[in-house]
């Protein structure tokens, strides 16, 4: 599966050449020339990373990410800016960004930086594939055979996605996860569920692991932001 990219500028000589040079690298590339289309591509879809003019028309690099921070998305940025001052490199990173590039740059920069991000990211993700058990509670998940054991002693077979959305939730206990990064790293890019779909996940796990699933231990839902797992 190719690595998908947001490519946000509004000059189109550069945007054109910088697709090129990135879909030759073997990335799938998405463009928009405006801070509003920004947004609205990265609310709907999912990237591995987000190339970020500054000035850009209808709202400018920063406003885009600070807005995408502010609503949970974790997906990378890296700046690319006229203004190469100090002070505009630790405002861009103070507000979420994770790369600050300046213009004009070099492009074999550009791609190792790019390459860099990338694979942050995705080591970030990796899930533990040897983990073979989590248990808490009066019950317990075991991955490797995509069963459970409920509070009550019960076993019950899981679907992979379940699992998957389990494993991710006790991975980061105690943090709340975003919907944004459910969707891309438990539904992927294929297919996009809507809430309700994870709430009835969610509303699922409470019936196996909560004594009194009306009021939640264990598996909480944030409003307007993700879930969180609380052991």
């Amino acid at each position: 599966m190719s690595y998908r990219i947001l490519l946000v500028e509004d000059e189109e000589s550069l945007a054109s050449a910088l697709q090129l040079n990135l879909e030759l690298e073997g990335y799938a590339v998405v463009h928009a020339a405006d801070g509003p289309s920004a947004l609205q591509k990265l609310r709907g879809q999912a990237f591995d990373l987000a190339i970020l003019d500054v000035m850009i028309p209808g709202l400018d690099g920063f406003s885009v990410c600070q807005s995408i921070r502010i609503e949970g998305n974790t997906t990378p940025v890296l700046f690319l800016s006229a203004r190469g001052s100090g002070k505009d490199r630790v405002e861009g990173l103070r507000i979420g960004g994770d790369d600050y590039l300046t213009k004009p740059f070099d492009l074999e920069e550009l791609l190792l930086r790019v390459a860099k991000l990338i694979r942050r990211k995705e080591d970030s993700g990796r899930t533990l594939a040897d983990r073979e058990e989590f248990t808490f509670g009066g019950g317990s998940i075991h991955f490797r055979t995509f069963t459970i054991r409920d509070f009550q002693g019960a076993t019950h077979t899981l679907s992979k996605r379940e699992i998957k959305l389990l494993n991710l939730l006790t991975q980061r206990a105690g943090e709340v996860v975003s919907r944004e990064e459910i969707l891309e790293k438990v539904w992927g890019y294929d297919v996009f569920p809507n809430t309700r779909t994870i709430d009835n996940y969610i509303l699922a796990f409470r019936k196996y692991f909560e004594p009194d699933s009306r009021h939640p231990r264990y598996f909480q839902s944030i409003r307007g932001v993700g879930y969180k797992f609380t052991p």
